[in-house]
């Protein structure tokens, strides 16, 4: 059975949230590198776990947007 609209857009919506996350990860794990390369080990552990904590969250939202497709997650009307 096809998506309908609402939920159409409720699963593009988190597809790109979840790559907006994953971006950011790659872009604080750079800078995290950066810090480290710089001797400021204790910023740049800071900056990893933040940037893994983006990866386990894109992965949240990705599994949420396969659930939209599969049908277990269903918005009823759009907002």
């Amino acid at each position: 059975m096809p998506l309908t609209k609402p939920n159409q857009q409720l699963r593009r919506d988190l597809k790109e949230a979840a790559a907006l996350l994953k971006w950011s990860g790659v872009d604080l794990m750079q800078a995290a590198v950066r810090l480290s390369e710089a001797g400021q080990e204790d910023e740049a552990k800071e900056l990893m776990i933040l940037a893994l904590s983006y990866q386990a969250m894109e992965d949240t939202l990705a599994g949420y947007a396969d659930e939209v497709k599969a049908g277990q997650i269903n918005r009823s009307k759009p907002l």
